[in-house]
């Protein structure tokens, strides 16, 4: 039986801040600038950057002069943010927990975290409740199901004929990996002028890496299930890995691997 969502995330990544921070944190980056300027930070913006991770919005953010704050529900994540971000305001809050009061920003921002949240619509209303009238949301996703990047590894997993284990939840989110699906719940949680855009880009690794960060580290699901099989089955998978990622091959040995994301705006 399938655990709670929520559960399983907590779980899913307790300890995995420095091996985020040395993978997949790479490949998010690239939405860090696109998620503020639709956010609309610059100097003297309140602005709450929602599931932090390891800081990189945050840190973009005071660069551009805002009054930052943020949280993460993992607390080894917030402890990396205050590390890569000097005096930040981090706090633990799993959402839609957000320890801010009414109106308290004039932005609110999240970088690839609603889709890892158990109640999408509930964490959107209460990121509403603490921007001020007229102030501005932004969030990514990934689309729904993952292609390329976020799919490597899964299809690996599955051509060596590993079955996706029956305790191991789906994401409530993945039914608004989509533009028209997204818009609508962001509609819904009461925003206006809300527009959401598809964004494609390359990421250019070494494939071993992307194989260590992406499969070995058990970050994300796909670690997850890589990291519960014996030696054989992880051999067989690598096997299929290195099948698959051939296709995405460029120079010097590296891969490009597309990344294909949605980016929302909103307005309170």
């Amino acid at each position: 039986m399938a655990k709670d969502f929520d559960l399983y995330e907590r779980e899913l990544w307790a300890g995995r801040a420095p091996a985020y921070e040395r993978g997949f944190a790479h490949v998010t980056r690239y939405m860090v600038e696109p998620l503020l300027d639709a956010a609309g930070v610059a100097g003297g913006t309140r602005f709450l950057d929602v599931g932090t991770g390891p800081g990189l919005v945050s840190r973009e953010a005071v660069r551009r002069g805002a009054e930052v704050a943020a949280l993460d529900a993992e607390p080894g994540m917030a402890e990396t943010a205050r590390r890569n971000v000097p005096g930040l305001d981090v706090r633990v809050a799993v959402l839609p927990e957000v320890p801010f009061g009414d109106g308290t920003f004039d932005a609110v921002a999240g970088n690839f975290v609603i889709n890892h949240v158990g109640d999408p619509a509930a964490a959107l209303g209460a990121l509403r409740r603490v921007l001020r009238e007229g102030g501005r949301l932004a969030l990514t996703c990934w689309v729904m199901p993952g292609r390329g990047a976020l799919a490597i590894v899964r299809e690996a997993i599955e051509a060596a004929g590993v079955p996706w284990p029956d305790d191991i939840p789906e994401p409530p989110f993945v039914q608004y990996g989509e533009q028209a699906a997204f818009r609508r719940l962001v509609t819904e949680a009461g925003f206006a002028e809300v527009a959401v855009e598809e964004v494609t880009w390359e990421h250019v690794v070494d494939p071993e890496d992307w194989w260590e960060t992406g499969a070995l580290s058990r970050v994300g699901t796909n670690g997850v299930i890589v990291g519960r099989q014996d030696a054989a089955t992880v051999a067989r998978i690598k096997t299929e890995y290195d099948r698959i990622v051939s296709a995405y091959a460029v120079r010097d040995g590296k891969v490009a691997l597309p990344a294909h994301a949605l980016l929302a705006g909103g307005v309170r």
